[in-house]
């Protein structure tokens, strides 16, 4: 399932409300906007006079003059160069007075979506395609940069420049230029509006298209180790292949819409240029215009169809952004189904006791995972819940971190609700070691310093030692400054999990939960490991999902889960001598174990 909805491929209308979403980014630098606007106005100024002057030196130029009135045609060309010049400079100034205001907006927005992300439930990241995600965020920040660049200093401005342009015609050469004009522009608006309306599912095809394979090769190279173990090189390439297949298609498409729209943008401009140049030539031949009327015709003309071919571009362009702009929307509108209340109240410990009271839940509305469960954890006590694969444990886990609500029931920590607390106050005093730890690509050393970031390194190298981990980074050539690659794929499951360890211990929180903690290790290392585990574990409330029964003999309490619902609770000694289903678990892996030294 894709993390990010794809627009329907058809001729829907953008949704322009996207600009409405964009204001308040412009509006951040008001000074520098309004700076760029004057600069912009300058620019137009210059650029509307720069026929007139260029009319006025060929007209001077074509009359009998004696010497000593040459030095007024050489001053009108020095007029048209300063005036040329001044055009590129109030555009350039323009442009970068202008380049500030976008790269905040980007960065603003590159960063809200980010942060929205994080605050996205767990649900919609286990669906999530990471290299999808990833390209539409790209595409969409690089199409607001474009959308509010040439909206404001663009569009509009051309349009301006237009309508000056036929009043100035209208006004001096009659209603036959003007209409000429005024005409090809309309025809040239329309034509391109409707042509790229049409031609938009193109490219969004290419876009779902390049996501798509995007997505695919990003998840085959995050699963290199699995690709090699069944030898599936080609099956990974072939499917890689089918999906630039459908790139290639989608582009060729896309390809032969733009000649389309291209060919007839300019067929209206040559018809346009030959009718305004023909109607000139004949005024001229006649008498009633002159060279310099014929010339001034002309730089308008081409005044006016080189910045409306260039406004068909812009269109197109942001036709094209406003579609990649709309995932990034998308994105930034879906909600957690845990809603984040900014305004709740921090989750205050005082003495640690954890209650799961009458708590229902499930992943979907018709399969019930949960079913009434209840049960305390006192303050400073280890609590193991155990059971078959599949019985809910580690969805205890998943509940009490509040990535998902329950259903029914309440989980309290020192009698507070945590659907009423701050989140982040209540992931701060847990910690936990997952069974599957997953490590940044960076140093060992920063890695665990994630459990706390602004500790020092001396509380850092306390905390290596406590999970045994001096012995193993001494063996490092780089030691604790050692890079443990994508995912910590450098070091064994045993390695991530004793550097998973080291990180929780150095958070320090006040409730430690340990999710198949030393399911990694072997016996030795496991045994070092809980003997630390139990040490830092002192005076802390614990919660402990275990899978070998042997690891969790000591727990003050062990809650033995089936189905869903918890069908034992008590001491080691208690459930085995009530002969029940801990007692079957218990004598399932010592069997287990029996067997395997007897063949070892």
């Amino acid at each position: 399932m894709r993390s990010n909805r794809h627009p329907i491929l058809d001729d829907t209308p953008i949704n322009w409300r996207i600009f409405y979403k964009l204001w308040p980014y412009l509006t951040e630098f008001k000074v520098r906007v309004a700076l760029a606007l004057l600069c912009l106005i300058a620019a137009k100024t210059a650029s509307i006079y720069l026929p007139f002057v260029l009319k006025h030196t060929v007209d001077t130029l074509n009359q009998d003059t004696n010497n000593t009135l040459l030095i007024v045609p050489f001053g009108l060309v020095a007029a048209y160069g300063l005036l040329r010049l001044a055009n590129v400079l109030f555009g350039e100034i323009r442009d970068t007075l202008f380049g500030r205001v976008t790269e905040r907006a980007m960065r603003r927005l590159g960063l809200q979506v980010f942060q929205h992300l994080h605050n996205l439930d767990l649900d919609f990241h286990l669906n999530r395609q990471t290299g999808g995600l990833s390209r539409d965020i790209e595409r969409g920040t690089s199409g607001i940069s474009f959308l509010m660049r040439f909206l404001v200093f663009n569009i509009g401005p051309t349009l301006f420049e237009i309508t000056v342009v036929v009043g100035v015609l209208f006004y001096n050469y009659g209603v036959s230029f003007a209409l000429i004009i005024l005409v090809s522009v309309v025809t040239y608006v329309s034509f391109s509006v409707r042509a790229t309306d049409w031609r938009t599912k193109y490219v969004r095809e290419v876009n779902q298209a390049d996501s798509s394979s995007s997505s695919r090769a990003i998840d085959s190279l995050l699963n290199y180790e699995t690709v090699k173990y069944f030898n599936n090189e080609s099956y990974e390439a072939n499917r890689y292949d089918s999906d630039l297949a459908s790139w290639e298609s989608a582009r060729r498409k896309n390809r032969l819409s733009l000649f389309a729209l291209n060919g007839g943008q300019a067929s209206i401009i040559a018809i346009a240029m030959t009718s305004m140049m023909a109607l000139a030539a004949y005024n001229v031949a006649h008498g009633t215009m002159t060279i310099g009327d014929f010339v001034l015709i002309n730089a308008f003309t081409m005044q006016i169809f080189m910045p409306l071919n260039f406004l068909g571009f812009v269109y197109r362009e942001i036709r094209g952004s406003l579609a990649n702009i709309e995932n990034l929307f998308d994105l930034l509108d879906k909600r957690p189904s845990v809603p984040v209340d900014e305004s709740a109240k921090d989750l205050i410990i005082n003495q640690g006791k954890i209650t799961f009271n009458q708590v229902q839940f499930g992943y979907r509305p018709d399969r019930t995972i949960l079913h009434d469960v209840s049960f305390d954890i006192l303050p400073g006590q280890k609590v193991a819940v155990v059971g078959e694969s599949g019985s809910g444990k580690s969805t205890l886990v998943k509940l009490l971190f509040r990535f998902y609500d329950s259903t029914q029931g309440q989980i309290h920590i020192d009698g507070q609700d945590i659907s009423q607390v701050n989140q982040h106050s209540l992931r701060k005093a847990i910690g936990i070691v997952p069974q599957d730890t997953v490590l940044f690509n960076d140093t060992i050393l920063e890695n665990i310093r994630y459990g706390r970031p602004d500790a020092t390194d001396a509380e850092v190298q306390q905390a290596i030692d406590l999970a045994h981990l001096r012995t193993f980074i001494s063996s490092l050539p780089k030691a604790e400054k050692t890079t443990v690659g994508e995912r910590g794929l450098k070091l064994s499951g045993g390695e991530k999990q004793r550097v998973a360890i080291a990180r929780t211990i150095l958070k320090r929180p006040p409730i430690l939960v340990f999710d198949e903690a030393t399911s990694s290790l072997d016996s030795q290392s496991e045994q070092a490991i809980l003997s630390a585990l139990k040490e830092i574990s002192q005076g802390h409330t614990s919660l402990v999902i275990a899978h070998r029964l042997s690891t969790i003999v000591d727990a003050d309490k062990i809650v033995v889960m089936g189905n869903g619902r918890i069908v034992e609770q008590g001491s080691h000694k208690l459930l085995l001598d009530l002969n029940g289903a801990y007692k079957k678990l218990w004598d399932t892996q010592q069997n287990h174990q029996s067997q395997e030294v007897h063949n070892g």
